[in-house]
């Protein structure tokens, strides 16, 4: 089963380095209709998966491209990591009562997926409108001249950290392309190289502090993790280097139906 899980691991490496959507969202399903995981030790190894393998990510966008905005990233993390912690509290006192969490987590993961399905239709929306309205230069896209709300920008970029807290704890989904898509609407003219780095950068925070406390709370597969990892990183190197001669408008739209079919499966089930 070791194998197995190494060439799950391939297989959504892949398909992220191809798409760019986060792993969580292909991951976790993955791991509970396939392999037949509690919803609760899917989640939590695939939040330490997604902190590992994003690190590498943020390394390239921060050294390279210099294209992370930390101040954002700074704002999210002051909604989502408070509120992952407060929800990993609840899970705790949840799972000490004796009740089951599984039936909450599965619903979360299910609506977590629907909105990462919806989120992708709609991205190449908001990519092609923040187009339109004049991307500003590199050297002048602070957070404030980039904001839709101007002076509402602070409170709600920390509101949409709140919220990814919540979701990304419960289902570790929603950090790649509900984060992407949150920053597209609260900073319509900030480039796209500086949207995805940021993102990417509070993604590494919220799910190792979400994923240590799965981790506290039992919920973590270490011989999974290990298998995993040795099967995501090839595909994610190769998936990268082949997305250019694949079209985005046929990959998106096919992998967000998939998504939206999960998704309704666990909210149903």
């Amino acid at each position: 089963m070791d194998l197995a899980y190494s060439l799950s691991g391939f297989a959504v490496g892949l398909l992220v380095g191809l798409t760019g959507v986060g792993g969580g969202s292909l991951m976790t399903p993955l791991l509970v209709f396939l392999f037949g995981f509690k919803p609760a030790v899917a989640v939590g190894t695939d939040l330490l998966f997604a902190a590992i393998t994003k690190t590498g990510g943020v390394w390239v966008h921060h050294g390279k491209h210099n294209s992370v905005e930390w101040k954002i990233v700074g704002l999210l993390a002051l909604g989502s990591l408070p509120f992952a912690l407060l929800t990993l509290y609840v899970l705790k006192h949840l799972s000490t009562a004796g009740k089951e969490i599984s039936g909450v987590m599965t619903y979360s993961l299910g609506i977590a997926l629907i909105l990462t399905a919806l989120a992708l239709l709609i991205r190449s929306a908001l990519l092609q409108r923040a187009k339109k309205l004049g991307q500003i230069d590199d050297d002048h896209s602070t957070e404030a001249n980039a904001a839709r709300f101007k002076r509402f920008h602070v409170p709600a970029t920390i509101l949409i950290g709140a919220v990814l807290g919540v979701l990304v704890t419960l289902s570790s989904v929603g950090a790649g392309a509900l984060g992407t898509v949150a920053l597209l609407f609260l900073y319509p003219k900030m480039t796209t190289v500086k949207i995805v780095g940021t993102d990417l950068a509070h993604a590494i925070p919220l799910t190792a502090v979400a994923g240590l406390g799965h981790l506290g709370l039992g919920n973590v597969d270490a011989v999974l993790l290990g298998s995993l990892l040795i099967g995501s990183l090839p595909g994610i190197w190769i998936g990268s280097h082949l997305s250019a001669k694949i079209p985005e408008a046929v990959m998106r739209p096919i992998l967000a139906s998939v998504l939206l079919l999960i998704g309704l499966k666990f909210v149903l089930q």
